[in-house]
Protein backbone atom coordinates (compact mmCIF):
# COMPACT_ATOMS: atom_id res chain seq x y z
CA UNK A 1 0.00 0.00 0.00
CA UNK A 2 2.53 2.30 1.05
CA UNK A 3 4.06 2.12 -2.51
CA UNK A 4 0.71 2.60 -4.12
CA UNK A 5 0.81 5.53 -2.08
CA UNK A 6 4.05 6.88 -3.34
CA UNK A 7 3.16 6.09 -6.96
CA UNK A 8 0.39 7.78 -6.97
CA UNK A 9 1.72 10.88 -5.14
CA UNK A 10 4.71 10.55 -8.19
CA UNK A 11 1.87 10.83 -10.89
CA UNK A 12 0.22 14.06 -9.34
CA UNK A 13 3.87 15.72 -9.43
CA UNK A 14 8.07 15.11 -9.79
CA UNK A 15 8.80 12.26 -7.37
CA UNK A 16 12.04 13.23 -4.99
CA UNK A 17 14.70 11.35 -5.52
CA UNK A 18 14.21 9.89 -1.98
CA UNK A 19 11.08 8.31 -3.51
CA UNK A 20 12.59 7.00 -6.51
CA UNK A 21 14.98 5.26 -4.68
CA UNK A 22 12.40 3.78 -2.45
CA UNK A 23 10.42 2.48 -5.52
CA UNK A 24 13.71 0.85 -6.62
CA UNK A 25 14.65 -0.87 -3.30
CA UNK A 26 11.06 -2.19 -2.78
CA UNK A 27 11.11 -3.32 -6.38
CA UNK A 28 15.09 -5.43 -5.69
CA UNK A 29 13.62 -6.88 -2.43
CA UNK A 30 10.12 -8.00 -3.61
CA UNK A 31 11.97 -9.22 -6.94
CA UNK A 32 15.18 -10.53 -5.14
CA UNK A 33 15.11 -13.90 -6.89
CA UNK A 34 14.67 -13.28 -9.64
CA UNK A 35 17.69 -10.76 -9.95
CA UNK A 36 19.44 -13.45 -8.35
CA UNK A 37 18.46 -15.63 -11.22
CA UNK A 38 19.40 -12.91 -13.42
CA UNK A 39 22.41 -12.44 -12.16
CA UNK A 40 24.87 -15.43 -14.17
CA UNK A 41 23.68 -14.55 -17.11
CA UNK A 42 24.88 -10.44 -16.36
CA UNK A 43 27.94 -11.97 -15.21
CA UNK A 44 28.58 -13.99 -18.16
CA UNK A 45 27.85 -10.75 -20.67
CA UNK A 46 29.61 -8.55 -18.95
CA UNK A 47 32.79 -10.48 -18.88
CA UNK A 48 32.83 -12.03 -22.19
CA UNK A 49 30.75 -9.31 -24.31
CA UNK A 50 31.42 -5.90 -22.94
CA UNK A 51 34.46 -6.30 -21.33
CA UNK A 52 36.11 -7.63 -24.87
CA UNK A 53 34.91 -4.65 -26.75
CA UNK A 54 37.64 -2.46 -24.60
CA UNK A 55 39.89 -4.89 -27.26
CA UNK A 56 38.11 -2.70 -30.47
CA UNK A 57 40.54 -0.25 -30.20
CA UNK A 58 43.53 -2.48 -31.93
CA UNK A 59 40.96 -1.42 -34.95
CA UNK A 60 42.43 1.64 -34.68
CA UNK A 61 45.79 0.57 -33.83
CA UNK A 62 49.01 -0.78 -35.28
CA UNK A 63 48.86 -3.45 -32.70
CA UNK A 64 52.06 -5.08 -31.39
CA UNK A 65 51.93 -8.15 -29.06
CA UNK A 66 54.85 -6.30 -26.99
CA UNK A 67 53.38 -3.13 -26.21
CA UNK A 68 49.88 -4.36 -26.14
CA UNK A 69 46.60 -2.51 -26.66
CA UNK A 70 47.64 0.58 -25.00
CA UNK A 71 51.10 1.43 -25.84
CA UNK A 72 50.57 0.31 -29.48
CA UNK A 73 50.84 2.86 -32.41
CA UNK A 74 47.69 4.69 -32.85
CA UNK A 75 47.24 4.73 -36.98
CA UNK A 76 43.48 5.62 -37.54
CA UNK A 77 41.47 4.20 -40.06
CA UNK A 78 44.44 2.84 -41.99
CA UNK A 79 43.68 -0.83 -40.98
CA UNK A 80 39.43 -0.24 -42.35
CA UNK A 81 41.15 1.18 -45.54
CA UNK A 82 43.45 -1.95 -46.08
CA UNK A 83 40.57 -4.08 -45.65
CA UNK A 84 38.15 -1.91 -48.29
CA UNK A 85 41.00 -1.52 -50.79
CA UNK A 86 41.65 -5.23 -50.69
CA UNK A 87 41.26 -6.79 -54.60
CA UNK A 88 39.50 -9.92 -52.51
CA UNK A 89 37.31 -8.25 -50.44
CA UNK A 90 34.51 -7.12 -52.55
CA UNK A 91 34.68 -11.24 -53.60
CA UNK A 92 34.58 -12.15 -50.26
CA UNK A 93 31.25 -9.50 -49.53
CA UNK A 94 29.85 -11.31 -52.14
CA UNK A 95 30.06 -14.67 -51.07
CA UNK A 96 29.23 -13.98 -47.16
CA UNK A 97 26.08 -12.15 -48.36
CA UNK A 98 24.71 -14.74 -50.67
CA UNK A 99 25.25 -17.39 -48.63
CA UNK A 100 23.68 -15.52 -45.78
CA UNK A 101 20.61 -14.78 -48.06
CA UNK A 102 20.84 -18.56 -48.88
CA UNK A 103 20.10 -19.68 -45.54
CA UNK A 104 17.42 -16.88 -44.85
CA UNK A 105 15.65 -17.70 -47.66
CA UNK A 106 15.83 -21.91 -47.77
CA UNK A 107 17.12 -23.15 -44.02
CA UNK A 108 13.91 -20.83 -42.48
CA UNK A 109 10.56 -22.87 -44.37
CA UNK A 110 11.99 -25.96 -43.52
CA UNK A 111 11.72 -25.23 -39.41
CA UNK A 112 8.77 -23.69 -40.16
CA UNK A 113 7.38 -26.71 -42.40
CA UNK A 114 8.75 -29.74 -39.68
CA UNK A 115 7.09 -27.80 -36.81
CA UNK A 116 3.97 -27.37 -38.79
CA UNK A 117 4.34 -31.12 -39.63
CA UNK A 118 4.93 -32.62 -35.74
CA UNK A 119 1.87 -30.36 -34.55
CA UNK A 120 -0.41 -32.01 -36.95
CA UNK A 121 0.36 -35.47 -35.48
CA UNK A 122 -1.90 -36.81 -33.24
CA UNK A 123 -0.06 -40.11 -31.91
CA UNK A 124 2.84 -38.62 -29.58
CA UNK A 125 5.07 -41.67 -29.20
CA UNK A 126 5.51 -41.12 -32.95
CA UNK A 127 5.61 -37.53 -32.79
CA UNK A 128 8.43 -37.85 -30.16
CA UNK A 129 10.34 -40.46 -31.99
CA UNK A 130 10.02 -37.50 -35.41
CA UNK A 131 11.21 -34.80 -33.16
CA UNK A 132 14.12 -36.84 -31.29
CA UNK A 133 15.62 -38.10 -34.70
CA UNK A 134 15.37 -34.32 -36.15
CA UNK A 135 16.44 -32.91 -33.27
CA UNK A 136 19.74 -34.95 -33.15
CA UNK A 137 21.99 -34.17 -36.02
CA UNK A 138 22.10 -30.79 -34.25
CA UNK A 139 24.08 -31.90 -31.55
CA UNK A 140 27.12 -33.48 -33.80
CA UNK A 141 29.78 -30.55 -34.47
CA UNK A 142 30.73 -29.63 -37.95
CA UNK A 143 33.94 -31.79 -38.30
CA UNK A 144 31.23 -34.83 -37.37
CA UNK A 145 29.17 -34.41 -40.49
CA UNK A 146 32.12 -33.13 -42.55
CA UNK A 147 33.21 -36.78 -42.02
CA UNK A 148 29.69 -38.08 -42.82
CA UNK A 149 29.54 -35.90 -45.95
CA UNK A 150 33.51 -37.12 -46.94
CA UNK A 151 32.05 -41.34 -46.71
CA UNK A 152 29.44 -40.46 -48.99
CA UNK A 153 30.85 -37.85 -51.53
CA UNK A 154 35.24 -38.50 -51.20
CA UNK A 155 36.34 -39.26 -55.02
CA UNK A 156 38.02 -42.20 -53.50
CA UNK A 157 35.82 -44.29 -51.10
CA UNK A 158 32.90 -42.48 -51.06
CA UNK A 159 29.47 -44.19 -51.24
CA UNK A 160 27.91 -42.31 -53.58
CA UNK A 161 31.14 -41.79 -55.21
CA UNK A 162 32.06 -45.59 -55.36
CA UNK A 163 28.38 -46.25 -57.31
CA UNK A 164 28.77 -43.54 -59.41
CA UNK A 165 31.88 -44.92 -60.73
CA UNK A 166 30.65 -47.77 -61.34
CA UNK A 167 28.15 -46.85 -63.06
CA UNK A 168 29.20 -44.22 -65.40
CA UNK A 169 33.39 -44.94 -65.04
CA UNK A 170 33.58 -41.75 -64.50
CA UNK A 171 34.89 -40.04 -60.91
CA UNK A 172 32.58 -38.18 -58.82
CA UNK A 173 34.13 -34.85 -57.15
CA UNK A 174 31.81 -33.05 -55.38
CA UNK A 175 33.42 -32.18 -52.35
CA UNK A 176 35.67 -29.86 -55.30
CA UNK A 177 32.82 -29.07 -56.97
CA UNK A 178 32.30 -25.31 -57.07
CA UNK A 179 28.63 -25.36 -58.49
CA UNK A 180 28.08 -27.93 -55.74
CA UNK A 181 29.67 -26.65 -53.50
CA UNK A 182 26.89 -23.53 -51.61
CA UNK A 183 24.06 -26.59 -52.41
CA UNK A 184 26.41 -28.37 -50.14
CA UNK A 185 26.34 -26.17 -47.41
CA UNK A 186 22.74 -25.40 -47.28
CA UNK A 187 21.83 -29.41 -47.52
CA UNK A 188 24.13 -29.78 -44.50
CA UNK A 189 22.94 -27.06 -42.46
CA UNK A 190 19.43 -27.93 -42.96
CA UNK A 191 20.25 -31.79 -41.87
CA UNK A 192 21.97 -30.36 -38.84
CA UNK A 193 19.51 -27.23 -37.40
CA UNK A 194 16.20 -27.88 -39.11
CA UNK A 195 14.68 -29.90 -35.99
CA UNK A 196 16.47 -27.47 -33.28
CA UNK A 197 14.57 -24.51 -35.52
CA UNK A 198 11.41 -26.43 -35.02
CA UNK A 199 11.38 -26.50 -31.87
CA UNK A 200 11.29 -22.38 -31.18
CA UNK A 201 8.33 -22.83 -33.47
CA UNK A 202 6.80 -25.33 -31.63
CA UNK A 203 6.64 -22.94 -28.07
CA UNK A 204 4.50 -20.81 -30.41
CA UNK A 205 2.32 -23.09 -31.19
CA UNK A 206 1.35 -24.63 -27.92
CA UNK A 207 0.52 -21.21 -26.85
CA UNK A 208 -1.76 -20.80 -29.64
CA UNK A 209 -5.36 -20.83 -27.47
CA UNK A 210 -6.64 -23.85 -27.79
CA UNK A 211 -10.21 -22.74 -28.03
CA UNK A 212 -10.01 -20.73 -31.31
CA UNK A 213 -9.60 -24.24 -32.61
CA UNK A 214 -12.55 -25.29 -31.32
CA UNK A 215 -14.34 -21.97 -32.77
CA UNK A 216 -13.43 -23.04 -36.06
CA UNK A 217 -14.67 -26.27 -36.09
CA UNK A 218 -17.46 -25.22 -34.64
CA UNK A 219 -17.85 -22.83 -38.01
CA UNK A 220 -16.84 -25.62 -39.89
CA UNK A 221 -12.95 -24.82 -40.77
CA UNK A 222 -11.29 -28.23 -41.78
CA UNK A 223 -7.73 -28.80 -41.21
CA UNK A 224 -6.22 -26.64 -44.18
CA UNK A 225 -8.07 -23.42 -42.62
CA UNK A 226 -7.26 -23.81 -39.45
CA UNK A 227 -3.99 -23.92 -39.98
CA UNK A 228 -3.99 -20.30 -42.42
CA UNK A 229 -6.31 -18.85 -40.24
CA UNK A 230 -5.20 -20.16 -36.92
CA UNK A 231 -1.33 -21.60 -36.46
CA UNK A 232 0.04 -19.26 -39.02
CA UNK A 233 -1.19 -16.07 -37.92
CA UNK A 234 0.32 -17.37 -34.27
CA UNK A 235 3.49 -17.98 -35.09
CA UNK A 236 4.02 -15.22 -37.43
CA UNK A 237 5.48 -13.07 -34.87
CA UNK A 238 8.22 -15.92 -33.93
CA UNK A 239 8.95 -15.82 -37.64
CA UNK A 240 9.95 -12.27 -37.68
CA UNK A 241 11.55 -12.19 -34.30
CA UNK A 242 14.10 -14.69 -36.00
CA UNK A 243 14.30 -13.44 -39.71
CA UNK A 244 15.15 -9.90 -37.33
CA UNK A 245 17.84 -11.44 -36.28
CA UNK A 246 19.17 -13.20 -38.71
CA UNK A 247 19.04 -10.31 -40.85
CA UNK A 248 21.47 -8.66 -38.29
CA UNK A 249 23.65 -12.07 -38.61
CA UNK A 250 23.92 -11.34 -42.60
CA UNK A 251 27.55 -11.03 -42.29
CA UNK A 252 28.28 -14.10 -40.24
CA UNK A 253 27.64 -16.79 -42.91
CA UNK A 254 28.53 -19.86 -40.83
CA UNK A 255 32.81 -19.59 -40.36
CA UNK A 256 32.76 -23.00 -38.79
CA UNK A 257 30.98 -25.06 -41.51
CA UNK A 258 32.47 -22.89 -44.03
CA UNK A 259 36.17 -22.67 -42.88
CA UNK A 260 36.00 -27.26 -42.58
CA UNK A 261 34.46 -27.76 -45.88
CA UNK A 262 36.33 -25.05 -48.03
CA UNK A 263 39.13 -26.46 -49.79
CA UNK A 264 41.91 -24.44 -52.52
CA UNK A 265 39.27 -25.50 -55.75
CA UNK A 266 36.17 -23.84 -54.04
CA UNK A 267 37.64 -20.47 -52.68
CA UNK A 268 36.09 -18.43 -55.50
CA UNK A 269 32.76 -19.08 -54.50
CA UNK A 270 33.47 -20.58 -50.62
CA UNK A 271 35.31 -18.26 -49.63
CA UNK A 272 34.09 -15.59 -47.16
CA UNK A 273 34.90 -12.76 -44.38
CA UNK A 274 35.39 -14.58 -41.56
CA UNK A 275 37.43 -17.32 -43.28
CA UNK A 276 39.71 -14.49 -44.90
CA UNK A 277 39.80 -12.57 -41.30
CA UNK A 278 41.00 -16.07 -39.13
CA UNK A 279 43.79 -16.74 -41.72
CA UNK A 280 44.99 -12.73 -41.44
CA UNK A 281 44.38 -12.54 -38.28
CA UNK A 282 45.21 -15.90 -36.63
CA UNK A 283 47.84 -17.29 -39.21
CA UNK A 284 49.43 -14.24 -39.85
CA UNK A 285 48.78 -12.76 -36.65
CA UNK A 286 47.33 -9.14 -38.21
CA UNK A 287 44.93 -8.78 -35.30
CA UNK A 288 44.41 -5.39 -36.39
CA UNK A 289 43.31 -5.94 -39.72
CA UNK A 290 40.97 -8.99 -38.32
CA UNK A 291 39.30 -6.35 -35.78
CA UNK A 292 38.77 -3.52 -38.00
CA UNK A 293 36.87 -6.15 -40.21
CA UNK A 294 34.98 -7.63 -37.21
CA UNK A 295 34.27 -3.96 -36.12
CA UNK A 296 33.14 -3.26 -39.65
CA UNK A 297 30.87 -6.40 -39.55
CA UNK A 298 29.06 -4.85 -35.62
CA UNK A 299 28.12 -1.93 -37.41
CA UNK A 300 26.34 -3.25 -41.15
CA UNK A 301 24.48 -5.91 -38.46
CA UNK A 302 23.59 -2.94 -36.00
CA UNK A 303 22.16 -1.13 -38.56
CA UNK A 304 20.28 -4.24 -40.60
CA UNK A 305 18.81 -4.99 -37.18
CA UNK A 306 17.22 -1.60 -36.69
CA UNK A 307 16.09 -0.95 -40.22
CA UNK A 308 14.28 -4.63 -40.43
CA UNK A 309 12.88 -3.60 -36.98
CA UNK A 310 11.67 -0.82 -38.13
CA UNK A 311 10.35 -2.12 -41.79
CA UNK A 312 8.60 -5.09 -39.95
CA UNK A 313 6.45 -2.51 -37.25
CA UNK A 314 5.66 -1.32 -40.81
CA UNK A 315 3.70 -4.20 -41.71
CA UNK A 316 1.82 -4.92 -38.65
CA UNK A 317 4.24 -7.46 -36.31
CA UNK A 318 5.95 -5.64 -32.93
CA UNK A 319 9.06 -6.29 -34.06
CA UNK A 320 12.04 -6.78 -31.00
CA UNK A 321 11.48 -3.70 -29.46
Amino acid sequence: MKTDNIAAKGTQGTMTLNQRFLLIRRALVRYRWFYLMMLPGIIYYIVYHYVPMGGLLIAFKKYNLIKGVWGSEWIGLDNFMTVFSSPDFLILLKNTILLSIYRIMFNMLPDVLLALILNEIRVQWFKRVIQSITYGPYFLSWIIVYGLVFSFLAPDAGLISSWWRGQTGDTLNLLTDKDFFRPLLLLTDIWKNTGFGAIIYLAALAAINSELYEAAVVDGAGRWRQMWHITLPGIREVFVLLFILRIGHILDAGFEQVYIFLNARVYEVGDIIDTWVFRRGIEQLDFSVAAAVGFFKSIIGFILVLGANKLAKKFGSSGIW
